[in-house]
C-alpha cells in the first residue's frame, strides 16, 4: 500500500477541539450579538403592539394600517367598528391597527 507524504504527516497529528472552539468562536459571538442587538428588542416590541392592540376599547382614538384616524365604536374579538367622522363607520381588523393614540396627546394639524 502506497501512502502520500502528504497523507502521511496529517495522519499523525490527533485534531484539538480547541482549534475548533477557536473557529466557532466568532460564530457564536455574531449569533449572541445579534440576539440580543436585533431579535430580542424586535420580540419585545411586537409583544408590546399585540398586548396594546388587544386592550382597545370603546372610545379609543386608533390608527389603522391604511393611516386613517377614528375612534372605535364597538370590539368584538376580530373586528372592531371604527367612527371615521360623524355618522361614517367601518368595519376593521383589529390585527391591523398600527397604533392607539391618546386623544390629550394629540393636537389638530392646524393649531
Amino acid at each position: 500500500m502506497l501512502i502520500t507524504p502528504a497523507f502521511a504527516q496529517t495522519a499523525g497529528e490527533p485534531s484539538s477541539g480547541a482549534s475548533m472552539l477557536v473557529q466557532l468562536a466568532p460564530l457564536v459571538l455574531i449569533f449572541v450579538v445579534f440576539y440580543f442587538l436585533l431579535i430580542r428588542p424586535q420580540q419585545k416590541r411586537m409583544k408590546d403592539h399585540k398586548a396594546k392592540i388587544d386592550a382597545v376599547k370603546k372610545g379609543d382614538q386608533v390608527v389603522t394600517g391604511g393611516g386613517l384616524v377614528g375612534k372605535v365604536v364597538r370590539v368584538d374579538d376580530i373586528y372592531c367598528d371604527v367612527e371615521l367622522a360623524p355618522g361614517m363607520k367601518v368595519k376593521a381588523v383589529k390585527a391591523t391597527l398600527t397604533d392607539v393614540v391618546d386623544p390629550a396627546a394629540a393636537k389638530p394639524a392646524n393649531d
